[in-house]
C-alpha cells in the first residue's frame, strides 16, 4: 500500500515537470499582419505650373465658327494612397480662355469666360523603378464656366457647366522620402454648350475644347 502510494506521488511530480516543458516547445504563431513599406506615405500634394491647350472648335447655328485659346496658370492638386499602388487625386485651378471667330466670323471677338476644370482620377502608381514612379489614371471632370464676357456688340455669352472624362500619364521622380519633381499630361474632354445674342439673333452651339493639360511641378509626401 506504501509503494503504491508513493509510486502515485512520483507520477504525479513527473507529469508537472513535463507539462512546463513541453509548453516552453511549443513556438510562439507567428504574426502574418501585412507591413507597408518604409517609404510609404497616404499622402501627396504637387504644386504645378500647367498649359491648357484646348482643342479650340466650336461650331454655332449660324456661318462660321470659334476658337478658344490656350492658357498657363497654377495648378495644386492633392492625392490619396490607398495602398502603395492605388490612389486617387484631385486637382483644382482656374483659367481664362478667350473665344475668337473663324471662318465667316473671322476677326470678330465672341468674348471670354473663366473655366474651373475640378478633376478625379483613379491611379496606378508603379513602385518597382526605385525613385522613378510612373503612374496613370482615369477619371471624371466637371467644368465650371463662370465671369463670361461678351464681345462688342455681342451680348448674353453663356458657356453650361459640362461633365467629361478625364485620362492622364505621368511620373514622379523622388529626390528623397519626401520631395521630388513630377511630369503631369491629362486628357479632358469638354464640350459645353454655348449661347449669344448677336444683332438680336440668339447663336447657340457647343464648344469642343477637350484640351491637353501638360503640367510640371514639385512633389511632397507626407
Amino acid at each position: 500500500m506504501k509503494l503504491s502510494y508513493a509510486l502515485s506521488l512520483a507520477l504525479l511530480a513527473s507529469t508537472w515537470a513535463i507539462g512546463p516543458a513541453r509548453a516552453a516547445d511549443i513556438p510562439e504563431t507567428p504574426s502574418f499582419a501585412a507591413t507597408p513599406p518604409a517609404d510609404w506615405s497616404r499622402f501627396m500634394v504637387r504644386g504645378r505650373v500647367i498649359g491648357v491647350l484646348p482643342h479650340s472648335s466650336a461650331k454655332l447655328n449660324i456661318p462660321g465658327r470659334a476658337h478658344i485659346s490656350d492658357d498657363v496658370m497654377p495648378e495644386v492638386d492633392l492625392s490619396y494612397f490607398f495602398t502603395p499602388n492605388l490612389a486617387v487625386e484631385v486637382i483644382c485651378c482656374a483659367s481664362k480662355h478667350k473665344i475668337t471667330g473663324r471662318g465667316a466670323l473671322a476677326g470678330l471677338k465672341i468674348g471670354d469666360t473663366w473655366v474651373i476644370p475640378a478633376t478625379v482620377t483613379a491611379q496606378y502608381h508603379f513602385t518597382n523603378f526605385g525613385a522613378f514612379k510612373p503612374y496613370v489614371g482615369v477619371g471624371l471632370n466637371y467644368s465650371i464656366y463662370f465671369n463670361e464676357d461678351s464681345g462688342p456688340g455681342l451680348s448674353g455669352l453663356k458657356l453650361k457647366n459640362s461633365v467629361g472624362v478625364a485620362t492622364q500619364v505621368g511620373f514622379d521622380y523622388m529626390i528623397d522620402e519626401h520631395w521630388g519633381v513630377n511630369l503631369d499630361l491629362k486628357k479632358i474632354y469638354m464640350e459645353p454648350k454655348i449661347r449669344l445674342e448677336a444683332g438680336g439673333a440668339d447663336v447657340r452651339g457647343r464648344a469642343k475644347i477637350n484640351p491637353w493639360v501638360t503640367g510640371a511641378g514639385v512633389t511632397y509626401r507626407f
